[in-house]
């Protein structure tokens, strides 16, 4: 009767480890996502900022160089974009809100120099 008893110790701890490993990466991957203010920058063109207190999203151009910024603001899980703003030509920066939900929805702003180039990309976020 011991020895059955021993077994069945055994065996749930076994069971509670494989748990375990299961619901860990899920764990891992929802702690990567940033819950915070985020700027995506390119350097000497502009900048995307993220502001959480309020869910303003903000892009602007820092170079009077006669192309503007365009940032995006996409949802990871589906791709769709879901808020787009450019900004040059004008002193300041374009805003604009958008409510960020909570995970399980992550997101992801892209920030592009119309005058081409590569786009910069912030870290995933959420709330």
């Amino acid at each position: 009767m011991v020895k059955s008893f021993s077994r069945i110790a055994v065996a749930s701890a076994a069971l509670a480890a494989t748990l375990g490993g299961v619901t860990t990466p899920a764990f891992a991957a929802e702690s990567q996502i940033l819950t915070t203010d985020i700027t995506v920058n390119i350097p000497n063109r502009g900048k995307m900022v993220f502001h959480d207190d309020g869910d303003m999203f903000e892009v602007c151009d820092t170079n009077a160089d006669g192309h503007g910024m365009t940032g995006y603001l996409k949802n990871s899980d589906t791709g769709r974009i879901l808020l787009l703003l450019t900004d040059g030509g004008d002193a300041g920066c374009d805003k604009d809100g958008w409510n960020v939900d909570n995970w399980p929805s992550s997101y992801q702003m892209q920030l592009q120099w119309d005058g081409g180039g590569p786009a910069a990309y912030s870290a995933l976020f959420n709330e």
